[in-house]
């Protein structure tokens, strides 16, 4: 986390950036999108509270690494045959 110095030349690069007038609107949209991105996930844990048939989801430690491909990694298209091509200019 930023230190007080380090607060200090980040606000004065936003300022920079979106200028001293825009500041109060810059703050008032993202105190707006804060609010309807809390409600959303209010009401994404109630519907999951409501619905009993769902088991808890819990995050599990560490995904296994994903073996590499085996064969050729990229696979050539096959030019139409003549009954294809008939078909696609109908």
């Amino acid at each position: 986390m930023p230190n007080g110095a380090e607060w200090l030349v980040i606000l004065a690069i936003v300022i920079l950036v979106f200028g001293a007038a825009k500041l109060p609107a810059l703050a008032r949209s993202t105190g707006q999108s804060l609010r309807i991105f809390k409600a959303e996930t209010k009401g994404l844990r109630e519907d999951d509270e409501k619905d009993p048939t769902t088991p808890p989801v819990t995050p599990s430690a560490e995904l296994p690494p994903v073996p590499p491909p085996v064969g050729p990694q990229v696979s050539q298209p096959q030019p139409p045959t003549e009954q294809q091509s008939d078909t696609r200019n109908s």
